[in-house]
């Protein structure tokens, strides 16, 4: 563990223990709304994690009665706020917006990238952005007073960080037109009927407990195997049925691990946890 893992983050606290990553929101007086530190330290803290191997899963959880209110209004409204008139040539600007789009919807395509899988435990209000960030996760879990709010239409705007991409795959479409066109809220009883989340439970401490059980379980397992079964469901989720079997076909011609199924099979016989390798740091240099 580096001395950045402890680094003072003003939105987050990291925690890294026994193969687990654990990414906490720290702003419960606030509802944990997404400020401008908040868009720049949480790629930083999951590319830090997965660019050097640090852990074998990422578990996210929040503070205080809800895990998200969504994006900080000084985020929309102060001096650099997106509802401040844009000077100069609008097609000039607006060329210049699209990164800036790009930019915030990169802050949650990490998670999606994240060579391991990524647990996100939901408490209370999840809206807006959150919406955002909790659909590039992996799983999600729920307190059963949880809801979801694509809060964007209720404020003029579309939503446009990653709801309507991910929600698509991951419900069926008639519910992500339903809570898009009216802001409504979405109950976590209702969100696991319809696959939204995995399992909601009746109490915070459950839900945390579960989350990091689930993280455990994920990380005992060979992280080689893991980061391919992520690839793949990834790889399938966004491509036909014909590309993903060549796609995993190719995988398997340089990824399958004879010597880590034979160690699978070798501690399940003699009752231990097997003893797999690490994935690799990231090579950033020539």
């Amino acid at each position: 563990m580096s001395a950045h893992d402890h680094a003072d983050y003003t939105c987050f606290k990291v925690e890294i223990e026994a193969g687990v990553a654990h990414i906490q929101l720290k702003r419960p007086d606030a509802m944990n709304t997404m400020t401008r530190a908040f868009w720049n330290e949480l790629p930083a803290i999951v590319k830090h994690i997965d660019d050097n191997a640090l852990a074998r899963c990422i578990v996210i959880t929040s503070t205080g009665k809800h895990f998200s209110a969504g994006m900080e209004l000084s985020v929309f409204t102060d001096g650099e706020g997106v509802t401040e008139e844009r000077t100069g040539d609008r097609h000039v600007a607006g060329e210049s917006f699209r990164h800036h789009v790009h930019h915030l919807q990169d802050t949650f395509t990490c998670l999606d990238k994240a060579r391991m899988p990524v647990i996100v435990a939901i408490q209370g209000g999840c809206i807006g952005g959150a919406v955002d960030f909790v659909s590039a996760c992996d799983i999600r879990y729920a307190t059963s007073d949880a809801f979801f709010c694509i809060q964007e239409i209720n404020i003029g705007m579309t939503a446009d960080v990653g709801t309507f991409p991910r929600l698509c795959k991951l419900i069926p479409e008639g519910w992500v037109r339903e809570l898009a066109y009216t802001g409504r809220r979405l109950p976590a009883g209702r969100a696991r009927d319809i696959g939204l989340v995995n399992e909601t439970f009746d109490s915070h401490e459950a839900l945390i407990a579960h989350a990091f059980a689930t993280a455990r379980e994920i990380a005992e397992k060979s992280p080689l195997a893991v980061a391919g079964s992520k690839v793949m469901i990834n790889y399938a989720r966004d491509h036909t049925i014909a590309d993903s079997l060549d796609y995993i076909a190719t995988w398997q011609t340089g990824m399958f691990a004879g010597s880590h199924m034979a160690e699978a099979f070798k501690a399940k016989m003699e009752k231990r946890p097997a003893d797999f390798p690490d994935l690799l740091p990231l090579k950033k240099k020539m």
